[in-house]
């Protein structure tokens, strides 16, 4: 009875004094008038220019978190806080159960999260299946034979783009990942060194300047896109510039993780980027079973992650991600931010266009399909921290190569918006009419034919956005700029038909049930079919 007692005690202590993650939501921004008035104390002109060019409001979400808020939540009673986002208007902190829930009697606070859903008053039944044991850095052997890059471009047909001079040149890439030593060092990066494309950084796990650090996923990472060593290895985007911000703790799993990208994701905002690519995803495989996330979670709405990256889309900003490497796995299903509506979440194929095994598949929850598009993930050309040049393999690397990709292409149509570039990758995708959960979309075309002429011709029409809720856009050029638009049940009965023109490309689709429908685009010389999701 006496060790039996003592038990107890240790238990009641653990209960009452274990440290707990927890998100903490405020309830307004009252002084955000200030950052109306002076909007270039939150962002830089590059960030100001990019929501310019794309039509893009300020509004409440680009302003600073209240302070007195934060000062309160700091001095309250055993809080520690770990992470903050304006975006999201919350903090992430860490403390007892007790002192986290004591908050909640804070008149400013609006809601406190647990990162342990069992001790939400609204959680979810946690998951039963066994946790992966597949490393969140997504990456698996690494081999030093010798390389040759062009394959993993090729695939992509990014060789034309790249021979037009299209290479990524006036884009910026924020690189959200584990660590990036070498970089500074290693001759695979010199090009980006020399030319002063390594625009900064920074370490949020050690709140630190110093981004050279880390693992060195991340720097295998960056040399698919901006890697440059002849003969052996040319990255997607080896002209474009690149911030790197370190977001992920190698060592273990905690949630504070996403808590960090959100706030690098606000950073990359605030200082104009036009790409994030995150090789890094959320799901089942915590150091602690108790915060991982569940299937029911990937709907693109729920993990804090892919709120805040669906956030960066908003602001103009093109996000891509891994889908990760679960494909074998019980639960094989993509993870977060790959979740999210407007990410581009990218799967993984070998050199002969076969989707990799280990390729997390869906779709998301709520039923969209997933992954978006493929890439080579499989024995893909990297350098490392040492700029040895060999291969890696894992959606890891089929992202960055596609992020690279990504940004040549829109600085070949600089006009475009994230999302007339993101379905743009979409529309050139092999399997773009017929997408499934395995291969999503497909494999994209960035040259289309021979030349950029062709890509440009097939590329000055797209449908977005696409899933849609009540309205559809049609981005087209002909000679009158006017098209016509019939919209058919899959059974084939004309639902819709509307005349449209460029001025007001919009088709109302609030006469539809959710569902699969298929369109029939006619613009004089100009004629194409596809499909419409409405949900």
């Amino acid at each position: 009875m006496k060790y039996n007692f003592t038990f107890l005690l240790l238990l009641l202590s653990f209960a009452v004094f274990a440290q707990e993650d927890a998100w903490v939501y405020f309830n307004g921004k009252p002084n955000a008038q200030a950052f109306y008035d002076n909007p270039l104390i939150e962002l830089s002109q590059k960030a100001l220019d990019r929501r310019t060019n794309q039509n893009i409001a300020l509004d409440v979400t680009d302003a600073p978190l209240e302070t007195s808020y934060v000062n309160q939540i700091k001095a309250s009673t055993g809080i520690t806080v770990m992470a903050q986002s304006k975006w999201l208007n919350a903090l992430h902190i860490r403390g007892t159960q007790a002192n986290i829930n004591a908050l909640k009697g804070l008149t400013f606070v609006t809601k406190v999260e647990f990162a342990d859903r069992t001790l939400n008053s609204s959680s979810k039944t946690a998951s039963t299946a066994k946790p992966s044991q597949i490393a969140k850095k997504l990456e698996t052997a690494v081999d030093y034979s010798y390389g040759n890059s062009a394959n993993q471009i090729q695939m992509l047909n990014g060789q034309v783009l790249h021979q037009q001079n299209y290479t990524g040149a006036g884009k910026t890439i924020a690189v959200l990942d584990a660590g990036f030593p070498g970089v500074d060092t290693a001759q695979p990066f010199e090009n980006l060194r020399n030319n002063n494309r390594i625009l900064g950084g920074y370490d949020y796990t050690t709140r630190s300047n110093n981004f050279y650090a880390g693992g060195d996923h991340g720097t295998k990472v960056l040399s698919t896109m901006g890697g440059y060593k002849e003969n052996a290895l040319v990255g997607t985007a080896p002209n474009a510039s690149y911030y790197l911000f370190i977001t992920e703790i190698v060592a273990t799993e905690n949630p504070v993780e996403e808590s960090f990208w959100v706030e690098a994701a606000e950073k990359a905002d605030a200082l104009g980027v036009d790409i994030i690519t995150t090789s890094l995803g959320y799901f089942e495989d915590r150091t602690e079973p108790r915060y991982n996330h569940v299937y029911s979670e990937m709907n693109g709405t729920t993990t804090f992650i892919s709120r805040g990256a669906e956030i960066a889309f908003n602001k103009g900003i093109l996000v891509l991600a891994s889908a990760g490497n679960e494909g074998t796995q019980p639960e094989n299903h993509i993870g977060s931010p790959a979740d999210a509506v407007s990410v581009l979440a990218i799967g993984s194929v070998n050199a002969t266009k076969t989707r990799s095994s280990s390729s997390s598949i869906g779709p998301s929850y709520d039923g969209r399909i997933k992954p978006d598009v493929m890439a080579q993930g499989v024995s893909a050309v990297v350098a490392n921290a040492n700029g040895t040049i060999g291969t890696a393999s894992g959606t890891s690397f089929s992202c960055p190569i596609m992020a690279g990709m990504a940004a040549s292409l829109w600085q070949a149509f600089p006009s475009k918006t994230n999302k007339e570039i993101r379905q743009m990758i979409l529309a050139s995708a092999d399997r773009y009419a017929n997408p499934d959960n395995n291969y999503g979309y497909g494999i994209p075309n960035f040259g289309a034919t021979l030349s950029v002429d062709s890509f440009i011709a097939e590329a000055s029409f797209a449908v977005y956005p696409n899933p849609a809720k009540n309205e559809v856009s049609f981005s087209f050029l002909n000679e009158n700029n006017t098209a016509s638009v019939t919209i058919y049940s899959i059974l084939g009965q004309k639902l819709i038909e509307e005349k449209i023109n460029n001025s007001n490309p919009v088709l109302s689709l609030q006469s539809l049930q959710s569902g699969l429908y298929v369109y029939s685009f006619d613009a004089g010389t100009l004629h194409k079919t596809g499909k419409i999701i409405k949900q």
